[in-house]
Protein backbone atom coordinates (compact mmCIF):
# COMPACT_ATOMS: atom_id res chain seq x y z
CA UNK A 1 0.00 0.00 0.00
CA UNK A 2 2.81 2.64 1.28
CA UNK A 3 5.92 0.81 1.61
CA UNK A 4 6.12 -0.21 -2.33
CA UNK A 5 5.82 3.83 -3.27
CA UNK A 6 8.48 6.25 -4.17
CA UNK A 7 7.15 8.42 -1.89
CA UNK A 8 7.72 5.93 0.97
CA UNK A 9 11.18 5.53 -0.68
CA UNK A 10 11.64 9.22 -0.43
CA UNK A 11 10.78 9.80 3.26
CA UNK A 12 12.78 6.56 4.20
CA UNK A 13 15.87 8.97 2.32
CA UNK A 14 15.11 12.23 4.22
CA UNK A 15 15.22 10.15 7.27
CA UNK A 16 18.69 8.81 6.31
CA UNK A 17 20.28 12.30 5.47
CA UNK A 18 18.87 13.82 8.34
CA UNK A 19 20.32 11.30 10.81
CA UNK A 20 22.86 13.89 11.71
CA UNK A 21 19.90 15.23 14.26
CA UNK A 22 19.83 12.18 16.13
CA UNK A 23 24.05 12.37 17.08
CA UNK A 24 23.27 15.57 18.85
CA UNK A 25 25.40 15.43 21.90
CA UNK A 26 23.37 18.49 24.25
CA UNK A 27 21.97 15.30 25.73
CA UNK A 28 18.22 15.16 26.33
CA UNK A 29 15.68 17.09 27.43
CA UNK A 30 14.57 16.07 31.57
CA UNK A 31 11.90 13.39 31.36
CA UNK A 32 11.90 12.96 27.71
CA UNK A 33 11.25 9.24 25.99
CA UNK A 34 13.33 6.90 24.21
CA UNK A 35 13.65 7.56 20.44
CA UNK A 36 11.76 4.09 19.70
CA UNK A 37 8.61 5.26 22.40
CA UNK A 38 8.33 8.49 20.57
CA UNK A 39 8.10 6.91 17.41
CA UNK A 40 6.05 4.34 17.84
CA UNK A 41 3.74 7.14 19.94
CA UNK A 42 3.52 9.22 17.36
CA UNK A 43 3.00 6.99 14.51
CA UNK A 44 0.03 5.08 16.34
CA UNK A 45 -1.54 8.65 16.17
CA UNK A 46 -1.03 9.34 13.19
CA UNK A 47 -2.64 6.36 12.06
CA UNK A 48 -5.34 6.80 14.78
CA UNK A 49 -6.09 9.47 12.86
CA UNK A 50 -6.35 8.56 9.49
CA UNK A 51 -8.57 5.66 10.38
CA UNK A 52 -10.59 8.35 11.87
CA UNK A 53 -11.23 10.24 9.01
CA UNK A 54 -11.34 7.39 6.64
CA UNK A 55 -14.60 6.02 8.34
CA UNK A 56 -15.15 3.88 5.06
CA UNK A 57 -11.78 2.04 5.48
CA UNK A 58 -12.86 -1.67 6.24
CA UNK A 59 -11.02 -4.12 8.53
CA UNK A 60 -9.06 -5.88 5.92
CA UNK A 61 -7.79 -2.51 4.93
CA UNK A 62 -6.92 -1.37 8.55
CA UNK A 63 -5.23 -4.71 8.85
CA UNK A 64 -3.04 -3.49 5.95
CA UNK A 65 -2.47 -0.41 7.39
CA UNK A 66 -0.99 -1.82 11.04
CA UNK A 67 1.33 -4.25 8.74
CA UNK A 68 2.40 -1.45 6.45
CA UNK A 69 3.43 0.53 10.06
CA UNK A 70 5.43 -2.32 11.17
CA UNK A 71 6.95 -2.47 8.43
CA UNK A 72 8.13 1.53 8.67
CA UNK A 73 8.76 1.19 11.92
CA UNK A 74 11.21 -1.82 11.18
CA UNK A 75 12.64 1.04 8.92
CA UNK A 76 12.91 3.77 10.82
CA UNK A 77 14.46 1.21 13.68
CA UNK A 78 17.22 0.05 10.73
CA UNK A 79 18.02 3.78 10.04
CA UNK A 80 18.24 4.80 13.82
CA UNK A 81 19.33 1.63 15.65
CA UNK A 82 22.23 3.33 17.08
CA UNK A 83 19.99 6.02 19.08
CA UNK A 84 16.85 3.49 19.32
CA UNK A 85 17.54 3.31 23.34
CA UNK A 86 18.51 6.84 23.75
CA UNK A 87 16.22 9.74 25.56
CA UNK A 88 15.23 12.28 23.15
CA UNK A 89 16.34 15.75 22.83
CA UNK A 90 13.67 18.44 21.99
CA UNK A 91 14.92 18.80 18.16
CA UNK A 92 14.63 15.38 17.83
CA UNK A 93 10.92 14.76 19.24
CA UNK A 94 9.95 17.99 17.01
CA UNK A 95 11.51 15.58 14.19
CA UNK A 96 9.91 12.90 14.74
CA UNK A 97 6.49 14.68 14.91
CA UNK A 98 7.03 16.18 12.07
CA UNK A 99 8.18 12.73 9.61
CA UNK A 100 5.16 10.57 11.64
CA UNK A 101 2.75 13.63 9.64
CA UNK A 102 4.87 12.95 6.20
CA UNK A 103 4.16 8.87 7.17
CA UNK A 104 0.60 9.88 7.20
CA UNK A 105 0.04 12.43 4.46
CA UNK A 106 1.56 9.55 2.14
CA UNK A 107 -1.08 7.04 3.91
CA UNK A 108 -3.72 9.62 3.23
CA UNK A 109 -2.60 9.82 -0.45
CA UNK A 110 -3.14 5.78 -0.75
CA UNK A 111 -6.28 5.20 1.29
CA UNK A 112 -8.08 8.42 -1.09
CA UNK A 113 -6.82 6.55 -4.13
CA UNK A 114 -8.49 3.07 -2.29
CA UNK A 115 -11.54 4.57 -1.34
CA UNK A 116 -12.31 6.30 -4.72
Amino acid sequence: MVTDKSSYDELIDYLSSSKNIFVDDSGPSDGMPTIETLIEEELSEQIISLCSQHEALEANHRSVIIRELDSIVYDIQQILLEFWQKPATEQQAQFIHEFAGLIKNVFDTQVAELLD
